[in-house]
């Protein structure tokens, strides 16, 4: 009997821990984490980081997707710079000392928005930046949301997810195979990780163009084929569901399919009254499902302290967006602009093709100009040179931190 004794614990000991004895998972309308106490999410995007966005580089009216900015930087810096700086850009954008800062300050999870070119294989870049920020997290006792915010085929086909005008992940059959084969990688990489939350499987699918509207009988059928999908190796991770029309339309689900999932709603720029919220916290109660804010922000402090305080008497925890962004101060963290940069911003206005390379010679920069900007660029991104933004942390409800250039 002793030895029989010794033996079973000896098997457990190989065995990997319950998603309720480890992770963090669904019960009922909450989340929970993994000894069952209730998880109240206070988290912010690393935006702009893996997905690129023009406005974040002040580039309104010009460049706007990951892709354009990526073209302006190759035409202004060459293929053998360009890929130095986008390597580099990466490398500083979120260091060690960016997480310990989110620590700090009193979040409790980090929301990374990720690009599927990063994880087309195994030993992939994505893997490797996903994996430090989750180690990070690890040990300063955070979460990490892992959203997927460019899937392949474009699931807006607009700036936010690099895209090509249109949404072809609804009507692609290789596109949706593509994604499948993304998350089950990504699932799979994961599926033993309880620092990681769950994974939010489309950031904002379907805009609300009316001439799109038809696509949202899709959404729902592709997170099933998803969940099917990533289940087969990983049943451990909270799914994410975000409704059509940028994750307002709720009116696309049916019944919950999955037992460890929550939805995911976005609102922007709307009058801070419990109208607002209201329809997603009836589809809660009728659907015994948690809801989380998985974007907000870009609004006045109090704005944003309104909002926040009506999430949480409504038991919706949150991440505002975004973390981090150029010269604005509705983030956690401001960069200055480099010396030269409103050269920059001023050339990437211009008419871009191969009609107007002439016109744009004219214009551009030197090349003395253009280096030092983007060098500078790549130095006034790393926390040290970044200023914290107090009244936007007090505003969530947060504590004051110090990160570097007051």
């Amino acid at each position: 009997m002793f030895f029989r004794q010794l033996l079973v614990i000896f098997v457990l000991s190989l065995t990997p821990l319950t998603a309720t004895a480890q992770f963090a998972h669904t019960q009922g309308k909450q989340m929970v984490d993994g000894s069952g106490k209730p998880l109240l999410l206070r988290g912010t995007s690393l935006g702009n980081w893996m997905v690129p966005e023009g406005y974040m580089w002040l580039f309104d009216g010009g460049p706007q997707s990951g892709r354009e900015i990526e073209d302006l930087v190759l035409e202004l810096l060459g293929p053998d710079k360009a890929q130095q700086f986008w390597h580099q850009y990466r490398e500083n954008y979120v260091t060690r000392a960016d997480i310990h800062l989110l620590h700090e300050a009193g979040f409790n999870s980090i929301r990374i928005p990720m690009h599927y070119k990063f994880f087309e294989a195994d030993d992939a870049e994505g893997f490797r930046l996903v994996d430090r920020v989750v180690e990070w997290a690890h040990e300063e006792g955070l979460y990490v949301i892992l959203d997927l915010h460019a899937a392949p085929g474009g699931q807006t086909g607009t700036n936010i997810d690099d895209g090509h005008g249109y949404p072809w992940l609804f009507d692609s059959a290789m596109e949706q195979s593509h994604l499948i084969t993304v998350w089950e990688r990504i699932a799979r990489h994961y599926q033993n990780n309880p620092t990681v939350l769950g994974y939010d499987l489309l950031n904002e699918p379907i805009p609300h163009y009316p001439l799109l509207r038809p696509l949202n009988a899709k959404l729902e059928p592709i997170y099933k084929r998803l969940t099917v999908a990533i289940r087969k190796v990983d049943t451990h991770h909270i799914l994410f569901l975000g409704g059509a029309q940028w994750d307002t339309n709720f009116s696309v689900f049916g019944p919950p399919f999955d037992s460890n999932t929550a939805y995911s709603l976005h609102k922007y720029w709307m009058p801070v009254e419990q109208s607002a919220v209201q329809s997603y916290v009836d589809f809660r109660d009728r659907n015994n499902v948690p809801l989380w804010l998985g974007e907000s922000g870009e609004n006045t402090d109090e704005w944003i302290s309104q909002f926040r305080q009506l999430l949480e008497k409504n038991d919706i925890g949150w991440a505002f967006w975004p973390y981090k962004k150029l010269e604005k101060n509705s983030a956690v963290e401001t960069v200055t602009p480099p010396e030269g940069w409103d050269k920059i911003v001023a050339f990437a206005k211009l008419p871009r093709g191969t009609a107007d390379v002439e016109a744009r010679l004219k214009v551009r920069p030197d090349q003395e100009t253009i280096n030092h900007a983007f060098d500078g660029l790549l130095d006034n991104i790393k926390l040290e040179h970044c200023h914290a933004n107090q009244g936007y942390l007090s505003a969530l409800g947060l504590k004051q931190v110090s990160s570097g250039d007051k």
